[in-house]
């Protein structure tokens, strides 16, 4: 074998065959309903994509709580590694792992699991922020970490632990959030990868180190907090156990790269500027923009914006915005029913029921948990005097305008926060393919969207496995690799609807205000 240089790039080559073999890059995502590997292989220029393997993701109910089944997912990852090595041979140089953020693993002396991981739905965090600003003022917690406050962060996770009397903190050496675990277990290195670290509620981003202080108050214990390092970080080669199990004969890198999901998606968002915002579109809606440094004042603190980290040295000034997880919810529960839906139906279903007839506070607590959501739907409806919707096609129009209009409040408390003019806004991942969506939050917020990439999160962690094998050097580079490699959408505004969009904003306000807090 030798080297062949292309765009700056290197290669390998098979001198015999004159066979180039363009490096390959495994981008492992995990989503709380399903995971994926996809191969992406760069040429210098552009990326091309291959899904390697796909497999089902979800909670475990026990005894009424819910879990990670962290093992079977483990086990789904070397058969993507495995499937992802028979496509590319030597060619696949890395491996990253994402995966949402706040859930996390404890491991004992021994390296071994102390529990299966809890899944961030799991009703004990219920009170748990309560309990925690009894201690510690809101105020100050807020101005140590600069994050959103939900009851799943891993904060509250960690005070729910100690205050069921558990003796789990107490045994555990290692804390681990959930893509750092599989990382370990590929290569045998035990750290905390930036993005997801902040996502915690416990990384304090003006120190760039864990807020021990702030958990010492709370009485949490820290001895099992570990080293955080930056996503490009190069963790070591892949274990020499799983390359002769999986028969893998050429040495793989193993890379923490932007491991939170959303972190992975902002870095493949091909923002043109600045004043550019960002949907990441999917179970959550993260409605934001790139900041270079965290954003925290009464402001962020009133309208509960987070500032989690992000690549290249960034940070994503942001709001979790309950998103298609009220639609997927809707179609479960169709489904129990004998009514199968494919999302295309649904998304047609909604184009021809009446607009603005229905809205509901996506993220009001009812709607965060899983239930029966079209009967909550109906319940808050009815609740706030606007009668319940009649039809499935009414349920799935309330959800999509209630988005919309969600959208449309968090990119104008964007402006009010930054200072800054919105000029476009890039809805990115799986909810980028609705175009209906897609265009009503253009006439909501009355600015251009641009849609896609759909598979942006892979995309991202791959890139910044490009960027740590030292393929590309800058933010701006990887964008453009963006840009040239997928077709994007645009969806200009409707004039004509921002009216309608006004009327639609009042209404909610006065809606809202009947339900009691």
């Amino acid at each position: 074998m030798c080297t062949y240089k292309l765009g700056g790039v290197i290669f390998l080559s098979a001198i015999r065959t004159k066979v180039f073999i363009m490096p390959a890059f495994l981008a492992i995502d995990i989503g709380a309903e399903s995971g994926r590997g996809v191969v992406i292989s760069y040429d210098g220029d552009r990326i091309t994509l291959e899904e390697a393997h796909r497999f089902p993701n979800g909670p475990v109910h026990i005894r009424g709580h819910l879990y990670w089944d962290a093992l079977r997912i483990w086990s789904e990852l070397k058969t993507a590694l495995m499937k992802a090595h028979r496509s590319r041979g030597e060619g696949l140089v890395s491996l990253g792992v994402d995966t949402w953020g706040v859930d996390f693993a404890l491991l004992d002396k021994n390296d071994e699991l102390v529990c299966n991981p809890r899944h961030y739905r799991d009703p004990r965090t219920e009170g748990m922020m309560e309990e925690a600003f009894k201690v510690v003022p809101k105020e100050e917690i807020y101005r140590r970490t600069g994050i959103q406050f939900m009851r799943l962060n891993t904060l509250y996770q960690l005070l729910a632990t100690l205050r069921e009397g558990s003796t789990q903190l107490e045994v555990a050496r290692s804390l681990l959030m959930m893509p750092d675990l599989f990382n370990y277990w590929f290569c045998g290195k035990k750290v905390c990868e930036f993005t997801d670290a902040t996502t915690t509620q416990f990384f304090n981003p003006f120190e760039n180190d864990w807020a021990r202080d702030l958990m010492d108050k709370l009485g949490i214990p820290t001895h099992f907090l570990l080293e955080v390092v930056q996503p490009g970080t190069i963790l070591g080669e892949l274990d020499r156990a799983i390359s002769r199990e999986l028969n893998i004969g050429h040495d793989i890198q193993v890379a923490a790269t932007a491991s939170h999901d959303t972190a992975s998606a902002v870095a493949a968002t091909p923002l043109g500027s600045e004043d550019d915002a960002y949907i990441s579109s999917g179970t959550w809606s993260l409605v934001g923009m790139e900041v270079s440094k965290p954003f925290v004042n009464d402001e962020t603190l009133r309208s509960n914006f987070t500032n989690e980290g992000g690549a290249f040295g960034t940070f994503r000034l942001l709001k979790n915005v309950q998103g298609l997880w009220l639609l997927e919810e809707s179609r479960r529960a169709w489904s129990r029913l004998g009514r199968q839906y494919t999302y295309d139906q649904l998304i047609e279903m909604a184009r021809g029921a009446q607009p603005f007839k229905f809205v509901v506070d996506v993220d009001e607590g009812r709607f965060t948990v899983p239930t029966d959501m079209p009967a909550t739907i109906a319940d808050y409806c009815v609740q706030t005097g606007q009668g319940a919707p009649r039809d499935d096609a009414e349920v799935v129009r309330c959800i999509f305008d209630s988005l919309a209009l969600k959208y449309r409040i968090t990119i104008s408390n964007l402006e009010s926060i930054t200072g800054r003019r919105i000029r476009e806004i890039h809805v990115v991942g799986g909810g980028s393919r609705n175009a209906l969506l897609n265009q009503l939050v253009s006439d909501a917020t009355g600015r251009r969207v641009v849609a896609g990439p759909a598979e942006a999160t892979s995309v991202g962690n791959a890139l910044i496995q490009c960027a740590a094998m030292g393929f590309i050097r800058s933010s701006s580079q990887l964008r453009e690799v963006v840009r040239r490699s997928f077709e994007l959408q645009v969806f200009e505004p409707r004039r004509e609807d921002a009216q309608a969009w006004d009327e639609f904003q009042d209404r909610f306000e006065v809606l809202r205000a009947r339900v009691s807090p």
